[in-house]
């Protein structure tokens, strides 16, 4: 996978297997690192983990050591979740466990919706689909977040790949 920079790779080779063996329940990448994983032209700050409350405490225990406690959640009016901050090589993980999201409505769990499966070196890295990381960064209403939305909308397929005649 060419589009996927340098730091993420990193990140990603290391994470990814622990998640696998580590999480009882089902997790995925959501955020920056989700959409860039369906192509999406997004930069990448930090890998977004979207976990089971139980598979957050998990991770909490196992990797206690690289926890950053100094780092507190962005957002925290908008945002709740069992959250917690690691360090890794090349870019942070952050890990939310039942991820709720409060966009004026009330608390509302984000739900990752259907998962499709990313390629990386052999690695198999779990996303919300096109569609649904659409409607996750729509609920969260920031700009940014819309930003994101609109690079995901921009790799849906035509529909139609025929080119277009005029007769004049």
């Amino acid at each position: 996978m060419s589009h996927v920079p340098p730091a993420l790779f990193v990140t990603l080779t290391e994470l990814v297997p622990g998640l696998h063996v580590h999480c009882a329940d089902p997790w995925c990448l959501i955020g920056s690192a989700g959409a860039l994983m369906l192509g999406a032209e997004v930069g990448v700050a930090d890998v977004d983990v979207l976990v089971s409350r139980a598979d957050a405490e998990a991770l909490m225990a196992l990797w206690i050591e690289r926890r950053d406690m100094g780092h507190a959640p962005p957002d925290d009016d908008r945002f709740r979740s069992h959250y917690a901050r690691f360090r890794f090589p090349g870019l942070p993980v952050e890990v939310m466990g039942d991820l709720e999201v409060d966009a004026g409505d009330g608390w509302q769990r984000v739900s990752p919706g259907k998962l499709v499966l990313v390629g990386l070196e052999g690695l198999a890295v779990p996303v919300p689909s096109l569609d649904e990381q659409i409607r996750i960064f729509e609920s969260f209403g920031r700009a940014r977040d819309c930003v994101r939305a609109d690079a995901l909308r921009r790799l849906r397929q035509p529909f139609s790949v025929l080119p277009t005649v005029s007769s004049s």
